[in-house]
């Protein structure tokens, strides 16, 4: 009687050992879905087989119990069983691991040296009439003369004329001061054409995705790029500041400026000077009433936003400067975002898309703490 016990209770430990060996490879599918999935398959395939293995070993010794009838069970018997249990028991909780990080998490857990202050002399910082506001960061490193052109502008209160003009609907808002104005001293009319520069890898983290336009996407010293294995080139993703101009030869001086309030506009990669990026402030551009003159121009002087002073920051008293940080694209925590922002987890996503686009990959911006 006692064997028969021991062997229903064996049996009844079996029929479990088996559920969990259907769930292995379910735990571990769920516990493991913003990491490479290459690595994901041989990890779940390993499981599941060592799961059923140690199954059908635990088979076989209740059919041994069995067969001996009335027969005490072994002690050898007992430890492999036992031994066996563990084993699943182990198995099951390497499969159920901790859910994956959201990338504001990764975000908010970043630790201080994965984040780079935003330098004030790089920093433009525009008062609207309307009273509100708007800052954009200059990339000085990818477009020099038009950047020394916007700096010299903005000192020279230049700006403090323009309004914004144009706001046209997934695409771009645009601000200047009208073609006549007359420029300040010092100021280059026309700039070289500084679209793209030969590619130095140097700093460069290339995206482990494809492009959809060019060879590779990544970034440089934490501003969206791409190359076509020569040249290198900064990108119009969301917020991206662009310099107008006329018809080619012309490249724009830097008087005339937009940013992109749309999906990536990518096909005007290497035909504009891109020179920065937004800050802060981009919702009270995106919420501006759409232009109903062709391409988003306002058609009345009074539909216009005019700009109340414009400053860059290290101009203005210690107390008053924005201070900003964006997350070094070279910092292990920004392959860790990128990683979750192509591999997204949790109770909503079902599919992981497995990629991310560079526009889908700016650096993250904060506040510095």
């Amino acid at each position: 009687m006692l064997a028969a016990a021991g062997t229903a209770t064996l049996a009844v430990l079996a029929t479990g050992i088996f559920i969990v060996a259907g769930d292995v490879a379910h735990e571990a599918s769920v516990a493991l879905p913003n990491t490479n999935k290459s690595e994901n398959n041989f990890f779940i395939f390993y499981l599941s087989t060592s799961t059923l293995y140690s199954c059908l070993l635990l088979l076989q010794t209740l059919i041994s119990i069995g067969s001996q009838g009335g027969n005490k069970m072994k002690n050898n018997e007992i430890v492999k069983i036992i031994g066996l249990a563990l084993a699943i028991g182990f198995l099951s909780a390497a499969a159920t691991q901790a859910p994956p990080k959201a990338p504001s998490d990764i975000v908010a857990e970043a630790p201080g040296t994965a984040w780079t202050d935003i330098p004030a002399d790089d920093l433009v910082v525009v008062k609207l009439a309307n009273n509100t506001s708007f800052a954009f960061q200059l990339a000085p490193e990818f477009a020099p003369v038009h950047i020394a052109n916007i700096k010299k502008l903005v000192r020279a209160g230049w700006f403090n004329n323009s309004a914004i003009v144009r706001v046209q609907d997934n695409y771009v808002v645009q601000w200047g001061n009208g073609d006549d104005a007359v420029l300040p001293d010092g100021i280059i009319a026309n700039p070289p054409a500084e679209y793209e520069w030969p590619l130095v890898r140097t700093g460069f983290r290339a995206l482990p995705f494809r492009d959809a336009y060019t060879r590779q996407a990544g970034h440089k010293n934490t501003w969206p790029m791409a190359t076509d294995g020569r040249a290198a080139w900064l990108v119009h993703c969301y917020g991206m500041i662009g310099v107008g101009r006329n018809l080619a030869p012309d490249t724009g001086h830097g008087g005339e400026l937009y940013t992109v309030i749309s999906h990536a506009p990518r096909h005007l990669d290497r035909n504009i000077t891109l020179v920065g990026r937004m800050i802060y402030g981009m919702e009270n551009l995106t919420a501006l009433p759409r232009g109903t003159e062709a391409l988003g121009f306002y058609k009345e002087e009074a539909q216009k936003i005019q700009f109340e002073n414009v400053h860059i920051a290290a101009d203005l008293p210690q107390g008053e400067r924005p201070n900003y940080q964006v997350m070094n694209t070279n910092s292990p925590s920004f392959g860790q975002w990128v990683n979750a922002r192509a591999n997204r987890g949790g109770p909503f996503f079902i599919r992981p898309a497995g990629a991310v686009d560079i526009c889908n990959a700016q650096a993250p911006i904060r506040v510095r703490p």
